[in-house]
C-alpha cells in the first residue's frame, strides 16, 4: 500500500473531525475522495501529510510511519491544494524552478525537470508571464506544474479544477491520467462527480469523519436502491396523476418541473413500461423519453442525504 490510514481520530474540542477513519490507497491507482463540506477530507489529507497532529491512529506512507520530519518520504510526495500557492513576484518558469529546487539539488536536473513540467501543463508560451497575468485555468496549471516538477511517486490533488473553464479542466484531467500512466499514485478530491467517474479507479465516500462506502464506481452504484432515472417530456399531466405515479410499485421519487417528469425507480424491470402504459391509458401525450443508470451523485445523495454541486 502506498498510503495506509488506520483508526485515525482528530478532535477539535468537542467536534470530532475524523472518527476512526480507515483508508488504503494502492500503488498505481487514482483514488477518489468524496465528501460534503465539513466531512473531514481536508483534515484527513493534512494528517496524511503530517501537517496536522491527530489524537489516535496511525498513518503509513510508502510502508513507513509518517512523521513531521520524515523528509525521505515527503520528497516523493507532490501536493496541489485547492488554494493556488505560487509566488506573484516570480515568473511561471521561476516558480516551477523554485519548487523543483526544494527537492532536487543538481541545477542541470532542475532545469530539465522545470522544462518538462511546463511542457506537461502546456505553459510553454507563458514562461515569462507573472501569475497575475494568467487566467484562472492557466494559474491552476501552473500550480500543478509546481507540485509535480520533481516527479513525485504520490500526488495529492485537492479540488484542482475549482473555478476553471471547461477547456482547462479537460487539460488538467488529461494531465492527471498521464501522470498516473507514467507511474504516479494519485489521491484526488473534487466536488465534480463527472471528474471522479472519469478518472478514478477506486472511490471512498466520507461523511462525519468516517468512510461510509468504498469501491469502484460500479460497486458503489450497486450498493444503492435506485435502479434508473426516467425523464419524460409531457405538457398536460396533472398533480393528481403525478401523485398516482408516486404510488406505483418500485417508485422512489417523482418530480414534475418545466414540463419534465422525472422518476427514480428501484432495480426491478419494466418500470418504464408501466409508466408509459399509465400515460397512454390516460391519453397523456408525451415527447422525449430518457432513461439513465444511477450516477455517483445518486450514490452520494442516498448515502449522505446531501448533494454535491455538479
Amino acid at each position: 500500500m502506498i498510503v495506509k490510514v488506520d483508526g485515525l481520530v482528530k478532535r477539535y474540542d468537542k467536534l470530532v473531525a475524523l472518527d476512526y477513519l480507515d483508508l488504503e490507497v494502492a500503488e498505481g491507482e487514482i483514488f477518489g475522495l468524496l465528501g460534503p463540506n465539513g466531512s473531514g477530507k481536508t483534515t484527513a489529507i493534512n494528517c496524511i501529510l503530517s501537517l496536522l497532529k491527530y489524537d489516535k491512529g496511525s498513518i503509513e506512507v510508502f510502508g513507513k510511519p509518517m512523521q513531521p520530519n520524515a523528509y525521505d518520504i515527503k520528497k516523493d510526495i507532490g501536493i496541489i491544494m485547492q488554494n493556488v500557492a505560487v509566488f506573484d513576484e516570480l515568473t511561471v518558469y521561476e516558480n516551477v524552478y523554485y519548487f523543483c529546487s526544494l527537492y532536487v539539488k543538481d541545477r542541470n536536473e532542475i532545469k530539465k525537470l522545470t522544462e518538462e513540467a511546463i511542457d506537461f501543463v502546456s505553459l510553454q508560451d507563458y514562461k515569462k508571464y507573472y501569475p497575475k497575468k494568467l487566467s484562472g485555468g492557466l494559474l491552476r496549471r501552473l500550480n500543478i506544474a509546481c507540485g509535480i516538477a520533481h516527479k513525485p511517486k504520490l500526488i495529492i490533488l485537492d479540488e484542482p479544477t475549482v473555478a476553471v473553464d471547461p477547456q482547462s479542466r479537460n487539460k488538467i484531467l488529461e494531465g492527471i491520467k498521464k501522470l498516473n500512466n507514467e507511474g504516479a499514485t494519485i489521491i484526488y478530491t473534487s466536488h465534480y462527480m463527472e471528474e471522479i467517474e472519469q478518472i478514478c479507479s477506486n472511490i471512498a465516500i466520507i461523511d462525519k469523519g468516517k468512510v461510509i462506502a468504498k469501491g469502484t464506481k460500479e460497486e458503489l452504484k450497486s450498493m444503492i436502491s435506485i435502479g434508473e432515472k426516467i425523464t419524460i417530456e409531457t405538457y398536460t399531466i396533472t398533480q393528481e396523476q403525478v401523485q398516482e405515479i408516486k404510488e406505483m410499485p418500485n417508485i422512489f421519487s417523482v418530480r414534475y418541473h418545466d414540463n419534465l417528469l422525472t422518476v427514480k425507480s428501484g432495480k426491478k424491470n419494466n418500470t418504464l413500461v408501466h409508466i408509459l402504459q399509465f400515460l397512454s391509458e390516460r391519453k397523456i401525450p408525451f415527447g422525449r423519453v430518457i432513461t439513465e443508470l444511477p450516477t455517483l451523485n445518486d450514490v452520494f445523495l442516498e448515502m449522505t442525504g446531501k448533494e454535491l454541486r455538479d
